[in-house]
């Protein structure tokens, strides 16, 4: 079963061309990763500082080799000191039956 999130922050003003290098060096990182299927990066248009990245992995342990990536750990650490909550809030995804909304399945 695919493992999909929300990761979400805001930044602090002042950081926003630090933390866009950090996330676009990230984003490179991740997306090579054999399980990633997805990794995007969007603001909130009513507030660029508002950070949202959506995040699809193939299973579980795509999402635990994610984890274990040594750029990651990296990242985070860097990213704490640029954003205004202690870390990125997850918010952890289950799909909906697409063919009982009208969609394939």
């Amino acid at each position: 079963m695919r493992k999909t999130l929300l990761a979400e922050f805001g930044v602090r003003p002042g950081s926003e061309e630090h933390v866009a290098e950090l996330v676009r060096d990230y984003c490179r990182h991740v997306r090579e990763e054999p399980g990633n299927l997805a990794f995007e990066v969007y603001t909130k248009q009513s507030d660029p500082l508002a950070y949202w990245i959506f995040e699809v992995y193939a299973d579980e342990a795509a999402f635990q080799a994610h984890l274990a990536a040594p750029y990651g750990s990296l990242f985070n650490a860097e990213l704490r000191q640029s954003i205004t909550e202690k870390e990125s809030v997850l918010t952890f995804l289950s799909p909906l039956d697409a063919t009982q909304w009208g969609g394939d399945s």
